[in-house]
């Protein structure tokens, strides 16, 4: 068996300001408030952006960077804010904010990133690894849920993933299911 705790890292001034993509720092209250929590781990992931790297440090754990685990790529859109495209596109915008299996210009379709982050939970759920946790953007615990409940990308905007959140899951021969308790 495997278990796996997903850490959504701390709150950025991009994740406030709904800026697509980037790397910025996370807010010092949420790395603050990281040390609050308690996670133990056998094996420790993150994502590559710098707030996953350094929640990862602030709950005391040492992460292999996992590239699987990365924010969803915004292409073209990457570093703007939604309010700032939804005025200079309004119509591409819609369509991609209704329609989660289109993708930005150069970027992601939510489909992508489940597929990416299924990928790598299957492995991680064939590797019979104990205990894991894995610290990672938001965009990357709500693939995960919507993968582990087999539910269409359209479902996102239905699983809110804040800032420090935490998620656990627990594979068995290979099939990973949400655990409560």
């Amino acid at each position: 068996m495997t278990s796996l705790t997903l850490v959504a890292h701390a709150l950025t001034p991009a994740l406030r300001g709904l800026v697509l993509g980037g790397d910025a720092e996370p807010d010092p209250a949420g790395v603050e408030a990281a040390r609050e929590l308690k996670i133990a781990a056998d094996f420790v992931y993150s994502g590559p952006e710098v707030a996953a790297l350094r929640t990862a440090s602030a709950l005391g754990l040492d992460p292999v960077v996992a590239p699987a685990l990365r924010d969803r790529e915004y292409g073209e859109w990457s570093g703007r804010e939604l309010e700032e495209l939804l005025e200079a596109s309004p119509g591409a915008v819609a369509t991609w904010l209704e329609r989660p299996h289109t993708a930005p210009p150069g970027g992601e379709t939510e489909n992508d990133v489940i597929t990416r982050v299924a990928d790598w939970l299957g492995d991680l759920g064939h590797s019979g690894n104990g205990t894991v946790a894995a610290v990672v953007h938001p965009a990357v615990v709500r693939a995960a849920v919507l993968y582990v409940l087999d539910a269409p990308a359209e479902s996102l905007r239905h699983v809110d993933v804040r800032p420090l959140s935490v998620v656990r899951l627990s594979a068995h021969a290979g099939s990973w299911s949400l655990t409560f308790g």
